[in-house]
């Protein structure tokens, strides 16, 4: 008899469940459907986007870049930032193939170009438009800005730049213990004494065997800062 009873509870827990799920359905049928949709819209629009745009987009920006990038190592300054009438600069790179891998590029190396001709503030502009996973370029995009920064009094950001790029790779020990050492004087410069002993130290323990250590010793001592304290 419990057995019966049992079956027919399952039962009716089924035929319950079945009409929820039915009025549900019902109910939300329509939305569902027009979302699905829509998923699959945006993932096919996806992949059209980047097959027949994006990809061809980066083919010719890696074209157009190369050029320019032959003009910065030749030092000719203006004609990689401006192009020469035929061959697009890094300017124009940035934005034409605005979203590609050469435009990011292109950011650095204007960035770096302004740098040189002491134009900070475009300078800033342009590398704080660029990123890259590759932690020895990410660092020395920082460093310019660091430098960039203090060059326009802005010297606690500046400062905030130096370490970024020194607490970036921890196994590039040379680029991140001369990056400390950046900030660590840029933050004394900024007013921050306690920050610049706090950077200073830490880069005695990590980098012992560095030149800047032996230059953040001697730092330490005109700070005031004795032995380990």
């Amino acid at each position: 008899m419990s057995e019966t009873k049992k079956t027919t509870a399952q039962e009716l827990n089924e035929v319950q469940a079945i009409k929820q799920a039915k009025d549900f359905w019902g109910r939300f049928s329509k939305p569902i459907t027009y979302i699905g949709g829509l998923v699959i819209l945006l993932a096919g629009g996806y992949l059209v986007y980047k097959n027949f745009f994006i990809g061809p987009k980066e083919t010719k920006g890696n074209e157009a870049i190369s050029r320019a990038q032959q003009y910065f190592a030749q030092d000719s300054l203006d004609l990689a930032l401006n192009g020469d009438g035929s061959a697009a600069g890094f300017l124009k790179i940035a934005k034409t193939y605005s979203g590609t891998k050469a435009a990011n590029l292109a950011h650095y190396y204007a960035g770096a170009i302004y740098l040189r001709k002491e134009d900070y503030n475009n300078a800033i502009k342009q590398l704080e438009d660029f990123s890259t996973d590759a932690t020895q370029v990410q660092s020395a995009a920082w460093r310019m800005l660091g430098d960039a920064y203090m060059s326009t009094d802005k010297k606690e950001k500046g400062a905030s730049y130096y370490e970024k790029a020194g607490t970036l790779n921890d196994k590039d020990e040379y680029t991140s213990s001369e990056n400390l050492y950046r900030a660590a004087m840029a933050y004394e410069v900024a007013g921050k004494k306690e920050k610049a002993t706090e950077l200073l130290k830490a880069l005695k323990e990590k980098y012992p065997k560095s030149t800047a250590a032996g230059q953040a010793e001697k730092y330490l001592a005109r700070l005031g800062v004795v032995g380990n304290e």
